[in-house]
């Protein structure tokens, strides 16, 4: 059973509803906007490119990877996140650049080998399946697509070498991981991974 903490951080942050939701997402606008912004250059999508973007919540990582790709496609599990992305992005969208859907890592709702990259900023640790999270990933990926996530580092479900290792056993390649620090003063040390789908 949830403690009264766990139920107000799962609303805030973790499925964010209500009130609770939509305080939780303006709070990440501020927080995780530079590294929103980071993993967006790290990936370096190009305008042909399709770009999935999982827990985007209030949409700035989605605003920056549709300035760089006609083709990015947000999935959130969050109706208020869905939302406040769907205001914040409303011109992309009127554009055709981006497309806002109900899923979560594991159940994308993507076609196989339908996206070049993906991308996802602090929300693996919220990820009930970690195992599942990749294989999808990997199936919605093209061979030799790529994949940038980041997450607080003292939030990660696990250190980051043995990250690294459930990455490379899920089927992906080029597996690298390392810290940085977002230049502004309520954004924790990010840990970040990236690696490639092989050809198999």
């Amino acid at each position: 059973m949830q403690s009264i903490t766990q139920r107000l951080l799962t609303r805030g942050f973790g499925r964010p509803s209500g009130l609770l939701g939509r305080l939780g997402g303006r709070l990440m606008a501020r927080g995780n906007a530079a590294t929103e912004q980071h993993v967006v250059d790290l990936a370096a999508p190009t305008e042909r490119d399709t770009v999935l973007v999982l827990g985007p919540g209030p949409g700035i990582g989605l605003a920056a990877a549709a300035r760089r790709s006609a083709h990015v496609i947000g999935v959130d599990p969050s109706d208020v996140m869905l939302a406040m992305a769907r205001r914040r992005c409303a011109p992309v969208i009127a554009r055709g650049r981006l497309r806002l859907v109900s899923g979560t890592a594991a159940r994308t709702g993507e076609p196989d080998a339908s996206a070049d990259v993906v991308i996802s900023v602090n929300n693996l640790q919220l990820w009930p399946d970690l195992t599942a999270a990749l294989a999808e990933l990997h199936r919605v990926l093209r061979p030799g697509g790529r994949m940038v996530l980041a997450a607080h580092e003292k939030w990660l479900p696990t250190a980051l070498p043995a990250l690294a290792q459930t990455v490379r056993a899920a089927g992906f390649t080029s597996v690298r991981t390392w810290t940085w620090q977002p230049p502004t003063r309520m954004a924790s040390t990010a840990a970040l991974l990236s690696a490639v789908r092989g050809s198999g």
